[in-house]
């Protein structure tokens, strides 16, 4: 039994509105669509800045490079070879090039305040953090969602190799975390 038109109609355009980011575009910047980025405002920053969310998804504070005020993006942590890192997959985004203006000095909330100092890796060492990225996906939403992310968050096929990440590295930022009380 097939539904009504109308719930056909419905269906479809919830399906059109939830659609999952496609970030694998070889392009400089990848935009969030509209609903993603307000999402993330309205959402996702309050949730994990209060600590609502699982501890990998935290919320950076960075200084705007135009305007001085404090932005905050939701960010996933990706821990890689006893470090974390911060993985830009909309490419040269605002808060990739807030950081940089900054000096890598930034703050992660997550049930509370951590300053610390972002340090950019060259694109020639991001490949293994990138495989770790999917690696961490895969852990977190099974093989199943992998293969999609696979698929939008790097353009690549459902078991992406070394070799993949290595060629598509230089579109996606990838930052070191360094805890900023140790530095100081």
């Amino acid at each position: 039994m097939t539904p009504p038109r109308d719930a056909q109609a419905r269906t479809t355009l919830l399906a059109r509105w939830l659609r999952p980011q496609d970030y694998s575009a070889d392009t400089p910047y990848r935009a969030p669509a509209r609903l993603y980025g307000r999402l993330s405002r309205w959402t996702g920053v309050p949730l994990t800045s209060m600590g609502l969310a699982p501890r990998h998804a935290v919320t950076l504070e960075v200084r705007g490079r135009r305007t001085g005020r404090m932005r905050r993006n939701p960010v996933l942590l990706t821990p890689f070879d006893g470090a974390e890192h911060l993985v830009a997959l909309a490419g040269e985004s605002d808060w990739v090039r807030n950081v940089r203006a900054a000096h890598g000095r930034a703050v992660l909330h997550h049930r509370g305040s951590r300053p610390v100092r972002l340090v950019e890796r060259p694109p020639s060492s991001r490949a293994p953090v990138l495989a770790a990225y999917q690696a961490a996906g895969a852990a977190r939403s099974g093989e199943a969602a992998a293969r999609l992310q696979a698929q939008l968050n790097f353009g690549l096929g459902p078991e992406p190799t070394l070799a993949d990440f290595e060629r598509i590295a230089h579109r996606y930022p990838v930052f070191q975390v360094h805890d900023r009380s140790r530095e100081d």
